[in-house]
């Protein structure tokens, strides 16, 4: 069975990340499954180009341009919203008509059109789409929080500047109910709650929607011996160590204002003596400089990582994990951190949910209660969980081999599905 994955970046994003190590499963698993993106950072002969550099370029400033415009010369929305109205034309390609089946995942900023999408699904090929975020079921925006226009018909869009009875969310989430209409096409949630937004969605309708988590390559994740972990990031041994970490640490979502406070609470207490001070590790992207300035304990800024290696690194050096986002579609941080025995805190909501079981493997405070959320640090550094306890419960859940061999089954029952009847030749 031959698949091509579809993904604007190789690495760039979480949607990436999650894209190729489904890739690289899918082959170890006896299928023949090819990448293709815009941007490719590796030499992996599975993961394929595409050569219209500048066109894609163009078609990124254009959305933007017209995002731009529509909005009143207004940037607010700019970066938060798209509009699919420029694009690559893949069904030409070679790759795409050898395919059985086409995947798609984070298909934005210039990837794919409204118009694209369209002459994929006429194609007659079975389409399983994975959602990295919600605008597949949206009409514009990744993260609509507590909007719920999506529902019917989307409008007044409050990511834009001058929302209105016909803006921009309106004009796009008609174009994919036509688009949608008839496409052979089964959306993937990568957890219960993102499967759950997507069954309320207009736009899901009539559609078949399946629960499908993230692979985590589990063989590449692994705990380190802790002292030298410590030393090797120059952390101090004795320390108390929360790790936090994001693509873009200060992005509004990912909620780091949310962690500070929670770890003010905790400063002075008896898990912050001069023996055992609370320490703070963080890693990832940060535009924002006057964040430093906010950290109320001290810190280590670990900077942008990649590399499973390092990453098992950091996670084996912390105490506890805390992601503390008004939502994640999955909360690949959390099941990486913990397969590394590093135990996780969060929020009860989003797909972290599916990750943590409450009191067993983590704490899940109360969304958006800061005062649970440092009862929940407490608890995890006064009751760390077993490192293989942790560990396993990643394991037998969401490693890469149990998650391909899922997808397996989903592609021939569509293949299946997608054949004339034989009784009527």
């Amino acid at each position: 069975m031959r698949i091509l994955l579809v993904n604007t970046s190789e690495q760039g994003g979480g949607a990436a990340v999650a894209a190729s190590r489904l890739a690289d499963a899918l082959n170890r698993n006896g299928l023949e499954a090819r990448l293709l993106v815009r941007d490719k950072q590796s030499n992996k002969d599975t993961t394929m180009v595409l050569a219209q550099r500048l066109r894609l370029r163009l078609s990124f400033l254009w959305e933007r341009l017209c995002i731009w415009l529509a909005n009143g010369f207004s940037r607010k929305g700019l970066w938060a919203v798209d509009i699919a109205n420029a694009g690559a034309d893949i069904t030409r390609l070679p790759a795409f008509r050898a395919a059985d089946v086409i995947h798609l995942h984070w298909v934005n900023q210039g990837l794919l059109s409204m118009d694209q999408l369209a002459r994929i699904f006429n194609s007659g090929k079975p389409v399983v789409w994975t959602m990295h975020d919600l605008w597949p079921i949206a009409g514009i925006c990744h993260h609509m929080l507590d909007c719920s226009q999506f529902q019917e018909h989307c409008s007044f869009c409050p990511q834009l500047r001058y929302p209105g009875a016909h803006d921009l969310s309106w004009k796009v989430f008609g174009q994919k109910q036509r688009v949608y209409s008839s496409a052979p096409l089964t959306f993937v949630g990568v957890s219960h709650w993102e499967a759950d937004m997507a069954r309320r969605s207009a736009l899901a309708r009539g559609h078949s929607v399946v629960v499908i988590p993230n692979a985590i390559p589990v063989e590449q994740f692994h705990r380190q011996d802790r002292v030298q972990a410590r030393a090797a990031l120059g952390l101090p041994e004795n320390a108390r160590v929360v790790v936090f970490g994001a693509a873009r640490l200060d992005q509004p979502m990912k909620g780091i204002n949310r962690l500070f406070e929670a770890l003010g609470h905790l400063l002075g207490s008896e898990i912050d003596t001069p023996e055992k001070p609370l320490h703070l590790l963080l890693f990832g992207g940060c535009k924002d400089s006057q964040l430093w300035q906010r950290i109320p304990c001290a810190y280590t800024y670990a900077g942008i990582v990649s590399g499973a290696d390092v990453q098992s690194r950091i996670y084996s050096a912390a105490d506890v994990v805390v992601s503390a986002s008004d939502r994640e579609s999955f909360g690949l941080t959390l099941a990486e951190a913990m397969a590394c025995g590093c135990t996780p805190v969060s929020f009860d909501c989003g797909g972290q949910t599916d990750i943590i079981e409450h009191g067993r493997n983590g704490y899940l405070a109360h969304y958006p209660d800061v005062n649970d959320l440092a009862v929940g640090i407490r608890w995890a550094l006064e009751n760390p969980v077993e490192a293989n306890t942790l560990r396993q419960s990643i394991v037998s859940r969401f490693s890469a081999d149990v998650v391909a061999q899922q997808y397996i089954r989903l592609y021939g029952q569509l293949c299946v599905a997608a054949q004339p009847d034989s009784r009527n030749d």
